[in-house]
């Protein structure tokens, strides 16, 4: 593979960053059919939609919401680069990027393997280094209007899988109201968990707190095992699904852009 753009080294520092870099991982992605660009595709989808909020008056404070934004995309970009250059990220990020690198995995799986790394550990981290702890519960507004910017995309994902895998497509038109309520629904329940996290985190001294994001991390490696290895029939369903999926990893993360 060709080098990782260096770029990426930088941390962002404005929600323009942020997509810059994703842009050089999913175009890096992209020329080196790594499947590490379906996640970085996907979220940077989401990132543009967040920015239009932003511009659109949708938050009820845009500077702090892309404060929050651009703390959250680093640890993703930063675990990434990392990863890339021989370094270790968060153990939730290396379960999730050492599947990139194997054939069975379904496109599905590496995209909740990414949102299990990046909401269940490093948005409740964000949320937590976004504000000082006396103002966290003036943040918990904005944070759940992210919810209606991800809710809007739905749609678009799940067409998207449909392109990747066909059956899907049949599945989305006589179940495609209930699939969208549960996805809804569990990326609700995930981000509620997010700020339950961040709540404790927010007043612990420094010490306490790398305790606490490590020992969260280390239960939310664990469970990407679970999204990795869902059991004999879960096993079966995915071999089937993968064995129908369309085109070159390129492909796959150009319908996902």
């Amino acid at each position: 593979m060709s080098d990782f753009p260096a770029s990426i080294a930088t941390l962002a520092e404005t929600i323009d960053d942020v997509i810059q870099q994703l842009t050089a991982i999913v175009d890096w992605s992209k020329q080196n059919n790594s499947r590490i660009g379906y996640f970085a595709a996907l979220y940077r989808k989401v990132t543009i939609q967040v920015k239009k909020g932003i511009e659109q008056n949708f938050f009820d404070d845009g500077p702090r919401m892309e404060r929050l934004d651009v703390i959250f995309a680093n640890r993703y970009i930063h675990a990434c680069y990392q990863y890339q250059t021989g370094q270790s990220p968060t153990r939730s990020w290396i379960c999730a990027f050492d599947q990139t690198e194997r054939w069975w995995p379904i496109v599905l799986q590496h995209l909740l393997l990414g949102m299990n790394a990046h909401i269940n550990l490093d948005l409740g981290i964000a949320a937590a280094e976004t504000v000082p702890a006396e103002e966290l519960s003036g943040l918990k507004g904005d944070f759940d209007k992210i919810n209606q910017v991800l809710a809007s995309l739905v749609g678009d994902v799940q067409d998207e899988l449909a392109q990747i895998w066909p059956l899907l497509g049949l599945m989305n038109r006589y179940l495609g109201n209930v699939q969208t309520a549960i996805i809804n629904f569990s990326m609700e329940k995930a981000r509620d968990a997010a700020w339950s996290f961040a709540e404790t985190l927010s007043p612990l001294p420094a010490a306490q707190r790398q305790q606490a994001i490590g020992n969260k991390d280390e239960a939310i490696a664990a469970f990407s095992r679970v999204i990795s290895h869902p059991g004999w029939v879960g096993a079966l369903v995915n071999k089937i699904v993968r064995l129908g999926e369309r085109g070159t990893t390129r492909q796959r993360i150009e319908i996902l852009e």
